[in-house]
Parts: C-alpha cells; sequence; structure tokens
C-alpha cells in the first residue's frame, strides 16, 4: 500500500499513535481504581491508609471488567453513529456531483490519480473556513468542506486542502483521532461521575461507617481522598495532552501529503494563509475543531494547541517542499453588481453622463397608460 508523505515517518508516527491509544485505555483504568478509593473512604470512613489501599485494589479487580465492556460498548456507539453526531453537530449533509460539480470533480480526479476509494462529500453552510475527514473505515470515510471555504479559495487551493485530508485518510490518522476523541470522551464521563457522586455524598451524606472495628482508627482517609482526586486530575489531563498530541504531530505529514497528491506547495501555502484565524466552527465543540484543517481555539501556552501554527506549517512548506510564503492573505468579498438608477449610464470614457429622457410623443408619453374611461365605444386615447 502506498504511503503519502515520508514513509518513514509515517510508519513511525502510527507506532507512537497505537501507544498513546493504549495509554489512553489504561487511563481508564486509573479511573476506575480512583473511584473504588473514594467509594472505599466514604464507605468505611478513616480507615489506615494501606487497608483502604488494598481494599480499592480489591474493588478494582471485580469492577475492571465491567469498565471494559463499557468502554467497548461506548466505541461501538461512536463507531455507529459518530457521523451522525457531527453532522447534527456542525450542520454537514451529503452532497452529489450534479449538486457541487466543482468540489466532487476536484475530489474525484484526486482519488482517481492514486486509486483510492472516493470518500462521501459532506457540506457545512457555515462562513468560516475549514475542512475535516470522518470515519473508521472505507465505506465510512467522509470530506466535510465549509461554504465559506468553497467561496474564498480557487480550484487549486480547494484541491491542496481535499488532498491534506485524504492523506489524513490513506494515513490512518482519522481513525486513530476517532477512536482517541471516543475514548477521552469515556475518561472526561467517568471523571465527572466520581467527582458527582463523591462531591454529593460528602455534602450532603458525609461519609459512610466503617464496616469492621478494627478499621476505626486509622486516619488514611484524607491521605487516600488526595491520591483519588489526583489521580483524576492526571487522567483528565494526561488523555487531553495525548489527544492533542495525535493531532499536532499529523498536520505536517498531511500538508506534505497533500504537496505529493497534487505537486503544487503553493497552492497548500496559500490555502493556509486564507484559513488562517478564519477556520472557527461556532456550532462544533473542541473533539470536532481537532479535525479540521486549522484549528483557531487556542488554550494555555503551546502544550494545549491542537495544531501547529500556520507559520510553522508554511515554513516547513517552504524548506521542505520548495513552496512560497506570501505572507498572510486578505480575502476580498464577492463583487455584487448594482444595477444603475434610471436615468444614469454605465460608466463611460468620458465619465458618467445621463441617460437621454424618452420625450412624449403626440399620444403621451411611452409606457404610460393613455387611455380613459368613457365614450360609447370605450376607452379613447387622449
Amino acid at each position: 500500500m502506498a504511503a503519502y508523505g515520508l514513509y518513514t515517518h509515517i510508519q513511525s508516527n502510527r507506532r507512537r499513535s497505537i501507544a498513546l491509544l493504549i495509554g489512553l485505555f489504561i487511563l481508564i483504568y486509573v479511573l476506575v481504581y480512583a473511584g473504588a478509593l473514594l467509594a472505599e473512604v466514604m464507605s468505611v470512613g478513616n480507615a489506615p491508609l494501606d487497608y483502604l489501599l488494598q481494599a480499592a485494589a480489591y474493588d478494582f479487580v471485580k469492577a475492571a471488567p465491567f469498565a471494559t465492556i463499557g468502554t467497548i460498548l461506548w466505541v461501538a456507539i461512536a463507531y455507529k453513529f459518530h457521523q451522525s453526531m457531527i453532522d447534527a453537530v456542525t450542520g454537514a449533509h451529503p452532497v452529489t456531483r450534479a449538486e457541487e460539480p466543482r468540489l466532487y470533480n476536484l475530489l474525484e480526479n484526486l482519488c482517481i490519480s492514486r486509486g483510492i476509494t472516493m470518500p462521501t462529500l459532506r457540506i457545512a453552510d457555515d462562513d468560516a473556513l475549514n475542512a475535516f475527514a470522518t470515519g473508521l473505515n472505507e465505506k465510512q470515510y467522509s470530506i466535510t468542506v465549509t461554504r465559506g471555504l468553497m467561496q474564498a479559495l480557487n480550484d487549486q487551493e480547494i484541491e491542496a486542502v481535499l488532498g491534506h485530508e485524504l492523506t489524513h485518510i490513506r494515513n490512518g490518522d482519522v481513525r486513530m483521532l476517532v477512536i482517541a476523541v471516543v475514548i477521552a470522551g469515556v475518561i472526561s464521563f467517568f471523571g465527572e461521575m466520581v467527582f458527582r457522586l463523591f462531591f454529593q455524598n460528602a455534602f450532603y451524606g458525609g461519609f459512610g461507617r466503617r464496616r469492621g472495628s478494627d478499621d476505626r482508627k486509622g486516619g488514611g482517609a484524607g491521605i487516600a481522598m488526595l491520591i483519588a482526586i489526583a489521580l483524576i486530575v492526571v487522567a483528565w489531563v494526561l488523555s487531553i495532552v495525548i489527544r492533542f498530541a495525535l493531532s499536532r504531530q499529523r498536520e505536517y505529514l498531511a500538508d506534505a501529503g497533500s504537496v505529493e497528491l497534487t505537486k503544487n506547495p503553493d497552492a497548500m501555502i496559500s490555502a493556509l494563509r486564507k484559513i488562517e484565524n478564519r477556520g472557527e466552527l461556532a456550532s462544533a465543540n473542541s473533539a470536532v475543531m481537532e479535525m479540521c484543517v486549522d484549528n483557531p481555539r487556542e488554550g494555555f501556552g503551546d502544550i494545549f494547541a491542537t495544531h501547529p501554527s500556520v507559520d510553522a506549517r508554511v515554513a516547513a512548506l517552504v524548506k521542505f517542499a520548495g513552496g512560497h510564503d506570501p505572507g498572510p492573505l486578505a480575502i476580498e468579498p464577492p463583487v455584487e453588481e448594482i444595477a444603475s438608477p434610471p436615468g444614469v449610464a454605465e460608466q463611460g470614457p468620458w465619465g458618467t453622463e445621463p441617460q437621454p429622457q424618452q420625450q412624449p410623443g403626440p399620444w403621451g408619453a411611452p409606457g404610460v397608460d393613455n387611455t380613459v374611461e368613457g365614450g360609447p365605444w370605450g376607452p379613447k386615447p387622449r
């Protein structure tokens, strides 16, 4: 199977991605253990720390199979319905060649040139300039383009963006990112659920009573709570960092893959410059924005940025693909033809001149009803 971009980098990235996904899955079990530890604190009370840790480990062993089954079910639901959920968020809808011949032909030509299965083409009626790919297998792969992108970019630039998304699909980036987003969603859900259950119990009912007389005095509850909360926070933060790392590392390769497909680095550079800071999809959540060509949303510090900066991506294309950077580009609004008011002619070589007014003839002014009611034979001219 042919690889797009630099083959060795793609293989290395793929191995790293699998390791990161395994790490995400492990974080789910970290959350399960943290939840078991909090449950022991609430049910046993102020027992010795070693007892609480051992009891939580025992609870974890019993809960781990259910956590595994729940995660698999979550992934299965996302596998079946993730595209419908994304379409509901972005307002995207599939289009055919008859509806969007320009865009459809550009994508089809790219696919034919490299023997790629044609993904479903979707349009999001949004003024933002962006595009993204979704799907977990060849039957599900889809590329969504915003209406604003179609209006602002020329054919070469749109072709470069489509090549970027096709590279994400061919290199397996889309599948990896969708799975990562789903697993990270499980982590966020479990983490929030544990926090809510713990703080509701602590606020309304206090901690539970002891289960045994030998557990009365230990002083380990406070430390156990701190350990559990720390595990939940670390798992949540690491899930975000891993998810963002999956997205960041692949944008450079997708840009390079687009250039390899189109043989036009300047088109990819100018597309990025036009998209820069204009890709905000107001209705999309952070998970969808991570899949886009550019994500203008920023966290604190570079560690929470889902995409490399446009400047960095353009610099890479200039250095390794021989492109030329025009710098930030302004987008001119579409020019609308305004009809001249009556009596004013179009601009000529000698300036604007008034249109000659038609003089009324013997029967009155042209275009005016010159008949009157009356007369034995009906209306007569004045």
